[in-house]
């Protein structure tokens, strides 16, 4: 399968600061990674995107928060919440980082490639409609979800897959009344942020299309393995989306500092593999993956680095 590969340079100028775990670090490892074996990299399509609109921000966040991540900057601001620290650079990053989701859905669906992954940073999956939260400043799956309904008559549904060691609450709560909008988030339980429990399956005519797969520590991978492969399972029986999306954090690795659950990279690996198996059934192998959590700088890279080898077999 051909891959895209979506990134470019001011992903890293988001500057969180000394110490701060999503640190600008984590896309040169990633892309060091990727550029190591150079067969592999020359097997990529690699991809730079452009900054998204207003608008195009605007369908998954209200005007208001557009604004104050705009206007933070020119406000001294310096945190958008307790842990999402900005710089100066960090607007444009966010813009760009949507963008790349956005110009991913393009790859995909002009057929320039079967798949994409997208180096980004900062993160998205915490950002709420409303709110910037958890190093998120604007939702990037989601944005770019939107976007593909918005821009492909052919895109009605889609599902997005998150298996990040935090539950997505920003994700889901953009999307928990949108029967068009399938949202599965596997997730350490009770982590940050809270939310994420089997009870939270949508509202009024979005019930039943979200599921969370609450996970505890120190759960076996091959039991987390287990409740992926059923989740995805009971969702194909009821949900067939055009276009899927993964949310791909991986910072359930066994490795990582934020996290306490026992997955390694040949676990994600097979979970990659099971999402481009029910993508080849229901939408023609489209998927776009965003890099959402991994902080462990010694093993992101390599883990990184196989998910986009498993997309491009």
């Amino acid at each position: 399968m051909k891959t895209a590969l979506i990134h470019h340079p001011i992903y890293q100028k988001h500057d969180t600061g000394i110490g701060h775990p999503e640190t600008p670090r984590r896309y040169e490892v990633v892309m060091n990674a990727l550029k190591s074996d150079k067969d592999f990299w020359e097997s990529l399509t690699e991809i730079t995107p452009e900054k998204v609109s207003k608008g195009i921000i605007q369908a998954a966040h209200t005007p208001e928060h557009f604004k104050r991540v705009e206007g933070a900057f020119e406000n001294g601001v310096e945190h958008l919440d307790a842990d999402t620290i900005i710089s100066m650079q960090s607007f444009d990053a966010s813009l760009y980082a949507a963008g790349g989701a956005c110009r991913a859905v393009d790859a995909v669906m002009n057929k320039e490639t079967d798949n994409a992954f997208v180096a980004v940073r900062p993160p998205g999956h915490h950002a709420t409609a409303e709110h910037a939260m958890g190093f998120c400043l604007f939702n990037n799956v989601a944005v770019a979800a939107r976007y593909a309904q918005n821009k492909y008559k052919e895109i009605e549904r889609v599902a997005i897959v998150d298996w990040d060691v935090h539950h997505g609450n920003g994700t889901q709560g953009i999307f928990y009344d949108d029967p068009t909008i399938f949202f599965f988030s596997m997730h350490q339980y009770p982590w940050y942020p809270g939310t994420g429990s089997r009870g939270e399956t949508g509202f009024g005519r979005g019930k039943n299309f979200t599921l969370n797969v609450p996970v505890k520590a120190r759960t076996s991978a091959r039991e987390q393995k287990r409740m992926f492969e059923n989740a995805l399972s009971d969702i194909h029986k009821n949900f067939t989306p055009d276009l899927i999306f993964i949310s791909a954090g991986f910072d359930a690795h066994k490795a990582d500092p934020l996290g306490q659950l026992l997955l390694e990279d040949d676990d994600f690996v097979q979970m990659t593999k099971t999402v481009k198996q029910w993508a080849d059934e229901v939408c023609a192998g489209r998927i776009v993956s965003c890099l959402e959590g991994g902080y462990n700088l010694d093993t992101l890279g390599v883990t990184v680095k196989n998910h986009v080898a498993e997309l491009s077999k």
